[in-house]
């Protein structure tokens, strides 16, 4: 499956990202043939943890969040890490692109606390997703219908919502977002 031509981007905070939930997914759309654009708070490196807790890698993104338009991508990724997902729910402009994404009919896909946004971006409503485990309550109160699956494609409301629940899941999650961006 060739990707040439796809455009991809990622969202994160700059510290606290989960150090393979960022990477490993870029690898992957990368050697698919897309495109990926970083996109973080801050034009300064981030900063990944290993397990939440150990430092990571640091990341150099290509661009801030701000400056970044739905309409130059064809997708876009939320990686997770506790204190990622939980500071970029609450940034404007990461709410505002996934729902641009959705609106487009364009995959949105978010692994592990990833899907934290999608809570507050009203995008979990009448959706069958996953998540980390204890995401749950919070997926459900937002009228997300919660799976334990390695990943969950739901086509069902307008866009490909993609999620998976953890770093041990990302070869399905990957394979998924590419699958999405594949040619029929």
């Amino acid at each position: 499956m060739s990707l040439d031509g796809k455009n991809v981007l990622v969202l994160t905070t700059n510290y606290g990202t989960e150090q393979d939930e960022l990477q490993k997914p870029v690898a992957a759309l990368r050697d698919a043939g897309a495109r990926v654009v970083v996109a973080a708070q801050q034009s300064e490196p981030v900063q990944t943890l290993v397990h939440d807790k150990d430092p990571g890698e640091k990341v150099t993104p290509d661009q801030r969040i701000a400056d970044s338009d739905e309409a130059a991508f064809d997708a876009v990724v939320v990686p997770g890490g506790t204190l990622n997902a939980d500071t970029l729910r609450t940034d404007e402009g990461a709410r505002r692109l996934v729902s641009a994404f959705a609106a487009s009919g364009k995959p949105v896909a978010a692994i592990c606390h990833g899907p934290w946004l999608l809570v507050d971006a009203d995008l979990a409503r009448e959706r069958e997703l996953t998540s980390y485990p204890s995401l749950r309550p919070d997926l459900e109160n937002a009228g997300g219908s919660w799976v334990d699956r390695e990943v969950v494609v739901d086509t069902s409301g307008g866009f490909p919502l993609i999620t998976s629940r953890n770093p041990r899941d990302l070869p399905a999650f990957s394979e998924a977002i590419v699958k999405a961006l594949s040619p029929a």
